[in-house]
């Protein structure tokens, strides 16, 4: 199966929107990942619009001939926002106003009860429902439960172990994207990958998908952000 890549655009938002203007333009920045290898883009609207904007998801619609993956919290008004744009997909992940990024998995299992409405409704448009968990039996549980489609391993403890503690936490992924599959969930993973350290996660046969921005985005500054999909891309099809 090919590994597909989806590709965040959101530090390119964060660039332009640290001095106000429209420029860089993260639509130009999606179409340039689309040409060089990417298969989908993702875009995180949060409730502070620190990084893209409303006018950005309005703009990515119309531009894109791939899939969007929109990240969102589950609230009402994004909740809105989606169904009004019905993306391919919408990603629902944590958002506190404090953190710089997302910052560990979403706790699917200790919000049943909340997140359900959101799948539902959200699947009843065919919008296709992703859920930002940590690799752990516990929330694949959940996520069997609420019938989330897909989930999205969080990676991020695995991109800043290193020796004996990154090979556990890779296994831990490796488990926990079988363990999906197996219960009929598509199983993604994402946040902290780079060109060092993604072949072992990429190497992982039930995975689906890759998400992968920060790295990438900072990466372009060197090499131009073609270049960087590319590369990213390459060693992804190498890994299989």
């Amino acid at each position: 199966m090919t590994l597909r890549l989806g590709v965040n655009i959101d530090h390119v938002a964060t660039i332009r929107n640290a001095r106000g203007g429209a420029h860089p333009d993260p639509v130009k920045a999606a179409l340039i990942a689309a040409e060089s290898g990417a298969d989908g883009i993702t875009a995180h609207l949060r409730e502070d619009r620190r990084h893209i904007t409303d006018a950005d998801i309005d703009a990515l619609m119309a531009a894109l001939t791939i899939p969007l993956n929109l990240e969102m919290a589950a609230t009402e008004e994004m909740l809105e926002i989606a169904l009004r744009h019905r993306p391919h997909a919408a990603c629902i992940v944590p958002e506190r106003r404090e953190e710089r990024t997302t910052e560990g998995g979403l706790d699917a299992a200790g919000q049943d009860n909340h997140l359900k409405p959101f799948i539902e409704r959200l699947s009843a448009a065919n919008i296709r429902v992703s859920l930002f968990i940590e690799p752990d039996p516990r929330q694949i549980e959940a996520a069997i439960r609420l019938k989330a489609p897909v989930v999205e391993f969080h990676t991020g403890r695995y991109a800043h172990l290193d020796g004996e503690a990154r090979a556990q936490e890779l296994r831990r992924i490796a488990d926990a994207a079988a363990l999906a599959a197996k219960n009929g969930i598509e199983p993604h993973a994402g946040h902290g990958l780079t060109f060092d350290n993604v072949s072992p996660v990429a190497a992982i046969p039930q995975l689906a998908e890759l998400n992968i921005g920060h790295f990438l985005i900072g990466e372009a500054i060197f090499t131009g952000l073609d270049t960087s999909v590319a590369r990213m891309r390459e060693l992804m099809d190498l890994a299989r």
